[in-house]
């Protein structure tokens, strides 16, 4: 069948099979991996050489208690449908990514943050506990307090870990998902890390918009957006909305070009009025906007997408911020995307996870071959230099020193995966490495 990453830069014809068709004797005997609905931009969601386990039919939720906020459920449910059931009675995600279609399992095995990663953390940290099925134990109930070495290799593991059936996660209560939107329209990068800090200090969430194509006194330009729930119950929330437009077919060229996108930065930054100003906005455009369009990938062309984010210390923010944007700007790039926000210093419970304190800048490039991948190397040689780290979760092309220099404890994953667990990306990075490692010592010897 066909399964493809939401970079949609490698083949997609793959093996797969059902969770219920698997137990720990079949697994043993064969290479397998969890898919949750393809959103992962590289190959971290891809075994070309083994089998996908495909998880979007297991997607039942199973219990909710409203007076704890606790939500029990498979690991193919999709946060869209987890809002959709919840939010009618006073919840939300207490931590969500940049869309809703994402699977349970796969925000476990990702670790993902959101915009209020300086106040509550990962996704991980809302975990109360899950079922891992592994090719060498059975079923095994994970939590901080049961088979908690596993537990915390399995938030963020990529789904090395073994096969996560069910989870329960605790979400969070509130007046109404829609929030009250704070904007601030700011001419240069460095006016955002003047108030930066106290949009984190002031709101629930915060994120800016970059306009990655600004030059010279402009550079760094963009919108500096806090938000928060009300506290109280009130009006109620808007219902979920399915996409205003889909992209029903992949263009022959790519549409994410310099020309259309500074067309596009331009609008975008101008639409909101100079200065500050407020606005009650529906959770879906605040936490979703690129909900709003189908198959939004598919606007790249034949050659997808490359996604690169990173995460540097504060104490370079700036500068790394400045140099990373301009390195893009030399090697010809445009990105759509341009997301800059600052991590909190709340710490993840998973072993292997991306989330630490200071700067991401989030950035997407159309994908135009060697010219790219040189450009990509390029931002990870200066986020390395920085003391940073480049998110593998994202990644679909990082060499393997570049994740040894982003995660030099990765072994402690290693040792937790379950032997019948293996992806593409790990099998590039992690697996090169020891032997990497042994033709070195060999060569010291030798000298």
């Amino acid at each position: 069948m066909t399964y493809e990453s939401w970079g949609r830069n490698s083949p997609t014809l793959r093996r797969s099979c059902t969770p219920d068709s698997l137990n720990s004797e079949v697994m043993a005997k064969g290479s397998f991996l969890p898919y949750g609905n393809g959103r992962s931009y590289g190959d971290s969601c891809h075994n070309k050489d083994g089998r996908l386990i495909d998880m979007r039919d297991a997607n039942r939720i199973l219990s909710f208690d409203e007076g704890s906020g606790v939500l029990t459920c498979e690991a193919g449910t999709l946060l869209s449908d987890i809002l959709a059931h919840v939010i009618p009675r006073g919840f939300f995600l207490p931590v969500t990514p940049g869309t809703r279609f994402v699977t349970v399992g796969g925000a476990i095995a990702n670790d993902v943050h959101g915009k209020n990663h300086h106040v509550r953390g990962t996704f991980g940290a809302h975990v109360e506990s899950l079922v891992l099925l592994r090719s060498d134990r059975g079923l095994l109930t994970c939590s901080p307090s049961e088979n908690s070495d596993l537990f915390a290799a399995t938030i963020g593991g990529m789904g090395l870990t073994g096969l996560i059936t069910r989870a329960k996660i605790r979400l969070m209560r509130v007046g109404s998902a829609d929030v009250r939107q704070r904007t601030l329209r700011f001419d240069g990068i460095d006016d955002y890390f003047t108030r930066c800090a106290e949009f984190d200090d002031m709101h629930e969430y915060a994120v800016a918009w970059i306009d990655q194509l600004a030059k010279g006194r402009r550079l760094g330009r963009g919108l500096l957006l806090g938000a928060d729930h009300p506290s109280e119950r009130s009006q109620p929330s808007r219902p979920a909305s399915g996409p205003k437009l889909s992209i029903p077919f992949v263009p022959p060229v790519n549409l994410v070009n310099r020309a259309t996108l500074k067309v596009f930065n331009e609008l975008f930054f101008r639409k909101e009025r100079a200065g500050e100003h407020w606005r009650t906005v529906s959770w879906q455009s605040y936490f979703y906007p690129l909900d709003s369009i189908g198959r939004w990938n598919r606007l790249y062309g034949p050659r997808g997408l490359f996604q690169h984010q990173s995460v540097y210390p504060e104490m370079n923010g700036h500068d790394t911020t400045v140099r990373l944007m301009e390195c893009a700007q030399v090697h010809g790039h445009a990105s759509f995307l341009t997301v800059l926000k600052r991590f909190g210093a709340h710490r993840s419970p998973g072993l292997f996870s991306f989330p630490r304190p200071g700067f991401t800048l989030t950035l997407d490039f159309a994908n135009q071959g060697a010219d790219t991948v040189k450009l990509l190397e390029a931002l990870d040689d200066i986020v390395i230099a920085a003391g940073g780290a480049v998110n593998p979760y994202k990644d679909a092309r990082m060499s393997a020193a570049t994740f040894e220099a982003s995660f030099p404890d990765w072994r402690a994953l290693e040792v937790h995966r379950d032997c019948a667990m293996i992806s593409d990306f790990w099998k590039r990075t992690a697996m090169v490495l020891p032997r990497q490692t042994a033709r070195m010592a060999a060569l010291a010897a030798a000298v």
